[in-house]
């Protein structure tokens, strides 16, 4: 995973889409690889690429910031980790 993501990191650096670009302008475009992944899922056709360019996109947010995936990740398990809740109608709702 590390050598796929430095390629990646690699890729946005060669067409200067870490210092050409603004996070806002990530948010957005990751806003729209959202949309393709939520018109694959409604129309059941394969989510693999619109996963992995939420992937590509994050990846940029991520070296514009000095993070790492890994570490937002622990970030996120680390808040719902011990979260308890149920399932209704499709919502998960948390205990208070």
């Amino acid at each position: 995973m590390e050598k796929l993501i430095a390629k990646v990191k690699r890729w946005h650096q060669d067409r200067n889409l870490i210092d050409g670009s603004d996070d806002k302008s990530q948010a957005l475009k990751l806003l729209q690889e959202l949309g393709e992944l939520s018109d694959s899922i409604c129309k059941e056709k394969p989510i693999l690429d619109d996963i992995g360019d939420m992937l590509v996109v994050m990846i940029n947010l991520c070296e514009r910031n000095s993070v790492t995936l890994e570490e937002c990740l622990n970030v996120a398990y680390n808040d719902i980790k011990d979260r308890k809740g149920k399932m209704l109608d499709g919502v998960f709702i948390k205990e208070l």
